[in-house]
């Protein structure tokens, strides 16, 4: 069995074909030996040991929507994590505060660093960001065993072992996007306390960042300021005290209750039903015959699952989760107000170290986490800046990282006018390359068409498409805020 078994994983190794009972069984033995079982969304209940709790999960709803989360009240989770989008970005390198107010391909404003990362399927990650900065020493986000591990000033302390109440990754993570004044908090009054190129980006709109505290940072002061906001509004009081007697009895809504309600609302977007899901449980007919050839050149000739990977800490999210330097062409967008708002790394500031930002390890420099592929399909960019706009051009680039990084053409590639006039130099970054990407791979045309179509679809859950998800726009928010408005999708209701 065994032996016919290698035989069958031979044949498609090198372009074989086989008869679709054949290429069942075949797809069906490289799961298995992968550790995919295709019933990960079934595990998160039993995991967080208990039920999602539906009223909880619809206030983190409304925070999600509401830009009063966000200091500088113009941006706040819903303008990078678009339900037009899978919760993913609708842009190539995210525009955060001092937007339009659109979310979309229209939107326009100072760009960040990289584009933002989905929070779908989140629940699952042991790590969260590109540089993987906030993570579960575990290896399990489940598990706070070990507590939760975030750079300064949160550092391994702020969220210790075994708490009760934080007792999930991402109730940790929700602490941090109200403090980041690229994302939601601004620069108003900040001016003359970063540094003089940081000046013109304090506008004078939204609320004032609150001065370091004696950690000389300002994350808590910012929390304190955001929860001043929720604390002086009457909607938010009753909804808050609906879910936490304590506040039901005047006590404050504390960023722990932020922090939770937000998390709940991300364990309801898991969209882990893909066509590979309903294959590997049995349905044989979930996958086209594209789909189940792709995969086979997925787990095998491809080689994409070394890391894009489905077993163990992976959660079958089709990532191991760890830092690689992948190759990836660097893009950076113009420092200034109203072109970008991040001072780049190496002296043309035109790169971005990825990993070493954190570490401060010089072996670090652009690492970045493998990105996780379920709904892929859904993003309109690839890679942790979206050098790639089309699907089909970032395969092709993990087949030839060399040669694609050396004749990349940003205009070519499809990314906005803004991103295509500066390049950081690629040399540095091939000099690096990881070794699981050095080799090229060669795969036949139709060996690559089955491999797009595998990741494009038989990667793709129906339920995380814009026709669903829109619908979790609020019309209004509790604190009067107006809502942004997004552009692909219909009126919200």
């Amino acid at each position: 069995m065994l032996a016919w078994v290698s035989g069958l994983l031979l044949s498609a190794s090198i372009g074989g074909s086989a008869a679709p009972g054949n290429l069942d069984a075949e797809l069906r033995a490289a799961l298995l030996r992968a550790g995919f079982t295709g019933r990960i969304e079934s595990t998160l209940e039993p995991r967080l040991g208990r039920s999602v709790d539906p009223p909880l999960a619809n206030l983190g709803r409304l925070l999600w929507f509401d830009k009063a989360g966000g200091l500088h009240s113009d941006n706040t989770c819903g303008g990078c994590h678009s339900p037009s989008r899978g919760f993913g970005d609708t842009q190539s390198v995210a525009i955060s505060i001092q937007n339009n107010n659109l979310v979309g391909p229209r939107r326009t404003g100072p760009r960040n660093q990289r584009r933002t990362p989905s929070a779908a399927n989140t629940a699952f990650y042991p790590s969260l960001m590109w540089n993987g900065r906030f993570f579960a020493p575990s290896g399990d986000p489940f598990d706070n065993s070990q507590g939760y591990s975030f750079p300064l000033p949160e550092g391994v302390t702020r969220f210790p072992s075994f708490d009760p109440l934080v007792n999930h990754l991402l109730i940790a993570q929700a602490h941090m996007p109200p403090t980041e004044l690229v994302e939601v908090a601004g620069f108003t009054g900040t001016r003359g306390t970063i540094g003089p190129e940081f000046d013109p980006f304090d506008d004078g709109q939204g609320g004032v960042v609150p001065p370091p505290d004696g950690s000389g940072f300002r994350n808590e002061p910012i929390r304190q300021a955001v929860l001043g906001r929720l604390n002086a509004s009457p909607a938010y009081r009753e909804l808050f005290g609906a879910l936490f007697p304590e506040v039901a009895a005047g006590a404050p809504i504390d960023f722990i209750m932020f922090g939770r309600a937000i998390a709940e609302f991300e364990f309801t977007l898991i969209f882990a039903d893909a066509p590979i899901d309903r294959f590997a449980r049995g349905d044989d007919r979930a996958m086209t015959l594209p789909e189940k050839k792709g995969a086979l050149v997925f787990f095998g000739k491809g080689r994409c699952a070394q890391c894009h990977s489905v077993g163990g800490e992976s959660n079958e999210m089709f990532s191991d989760f760890k830092m690689h330097v992948a190759g990836v062409p660097q893009i950076a967008p113009t420092f200034g107000a109203g072109a970008g708002n991040v001072i780049f790394d190496g002296p043309g500031r035109d790169e971005d170290f990825g990993l070493e930002q954190i570490t401060g390890d010089p072996a670090d420099r652009y690492k970045f986490r493998s990105s996780p592929l379920r709904n892929a399909a859904l993003q309109p960019a690839f890679f942790h800046n979206g050098a790639f706009t089309r699907l089909s051009d970032a395969i092709r680039h993990h087949l030839n990282a060399a040669e694609s990084a050396r004749s990349y053409d940003p205009v070519a590639a499809g990314v906005d006018r803004d991103l295509s006039h500066r390049l950081g130099p690629i040399e540095p970054v091939l000099e690096r390359l990881d070794p699981l990407l050095a080799d090229p791979i060669e795969l036949t045309p139709s060996e690559f068409d089955n491999l797009v179509a595998f990741v494009r679809d038989g990667l793709l859950d129906p339920r995380a498409k814009k026709q669903p998800l829109c619908r979790l726009a609020p019309a209004a928010v509790p604190s009067g805020f107006t809502t942004m408005r997004f552009e692909e999708c219909p009126r919200a209701r």
